[in-house]
């Protein structure tokens, strides 16, 4: 017996988003058969852990010496007349501090996910939700989209940090029924974590362990990208996500890792993070490889959880900034009948300097569109 993630169609009528249904449920052998005959069902993955992208440390940047703005300067976010009004973003994550000034006069709607409650005690939501929409805090710029005025905070981790595969796809499914157009995220599902609970807790050997755990990661990778499109044929949002931290180039050059699931999924735009060294950008030692963008993601000043500002390193902050920029060419858009597909392909298409580093940064440097 193993607890799954059931995709469910429940009301054709409804339309293709509304008419879903997300289900948790305890299937043995004979009912897992069962499931994949029911016309009903459209897919159905093992419930698995999944890790926060966390920060990586700032090393030799200071906090007092981090210039707050530069990756919105280097991308050209807050240099036209672009903020993202009009656009409805969701930030999966571990919630924001409601009260934070970089949220002032943005409507944010919560629903917790995570069984911890709304408020963030973790810090790397309302960091994470600053990098996309914050206002100017004391005067410094904080956010790519400060004109966005609604957002959906679905709290997917809970204060602790590890949660569960199904937790992010019910916040998933939730931001695309309320019509987000961006959807950002912040987290990996955990292969290690389940194959060690699996020795631990239920006496299995490590070898069929590691099995069911790999299994279970293809299941929901799988799952996750049957939703994807879904929700994208229906008009769905643009999702980013962070590549991820696990690369340590500053142990070694070749110490690179790609792109863990699911931000690897088809219909996801997965940031690779940048580092500035004069005179121009470098490639983050901690960013992941086959990111299909870039943003900057070292010392980015962003929202601290009970007020103030705070500089962090990660391809979460470069996932934050590069998701307030489709944001902007959202609204940049709205004119043209914008849909996802057209928000991603301005966005890879207007990226810089990507033919020089592909493996790393994809397409290039994400930027705000033009005038």
């Amino acid at each position: 017996m193993a607890t799954f993630s059931v995709l469910r169609e429940v009301d054709v009528a409804a339309g293709p988003v509304a008419g879903l249904a997300l289900e948790v449920a305890d299937l043995g052998a004979a009912d897992l058969r069962a499931c994949l005959n029911a016309p009903d069902i459209l897919d159905l993955a093992r419930v698995m852990p999944t890790r926060l992208i966390a920060p990586e440390p700032l090393d030799d940047i200071r906090p007092d010496e981090a210039v707050p703005g530069w990756g919105l300067k280097a991308i050209g976010a807050g240099a036209g007349r672009w903020t993202g009004a009009g656009v409805r973003v969701a930030v999966l994550d571990t919630g924001v501090s409601v009260t934070h000034p970089a949220f002032a006069g943005v409507s944010l709607s919560r629903r917790d996910f995570a069984g911890s409650g709304n408020d963030d005690a973790h810090g790397h939501g309302t960091h994470f939700a600053g990098c996309i929409l914050g206002r100017p805090v004391d005067g410094r710029p904080v956010g790519a989209a400060p004109g966005v005025t609604e957002a959906l905070i679905a709290k997917v981790l809970p204060d602790s940090g590890p949660g569960r595969s199904d937790m992010l796809f019910d916040g998933l499914l939730w931001a695309a029924v309320e019509r987000a157009r961006v959807v950002a995220f912040a987290l990996a599902f955990d292969t290690p974590a389940l194959a060690r609970a699996l020795v631990t807790e239920e006496d299995l050997p490590e070898l069929l362990a590691a099995s069911v755990a790999l299994e279970a990661y293809n299941a929901n990778l799988r799952l996750m990208e049957r939703l994807l499109a879904r929700l994208q044929a229906a008009g769905g949002p643009v999702v980013v996500a962070a590549a991820g931290n696990d690369s340590r180039r500053t142990v070694s050059p070749d110490f690179e890792t790609g792109v863990p699931a699911p931000a690897s999924a088809r219909g996801v735009l997965s940031v690779a993070a940048l580092t500035e060294v004069a005179p121009g950008l470098v490639t983050a030692p901690f960013s992941n490889t086959g990111a299909r963008i870039a943003a900057p993601g070292s010392g980015i000043v962003s929202a601290a959880p009970g007020g103030g500002l705070v500089a962090l390193n990660g391809t979460s902050s470069a996932a934050g900034l590069a998701a307030g920029t489709a944001a902007l060419w959202w609204e940049a858009l709205a004119g043209q009948g914008a849909d996802a597909a057209m928000v991603a392909d301005h966005m890879m298409r207007h990226a810089r300097g990507g033919k020089s580093a592909s493996l790393d940064w994809g397409a290039g440097l994400v930027t705000a569109p033009p005038e």
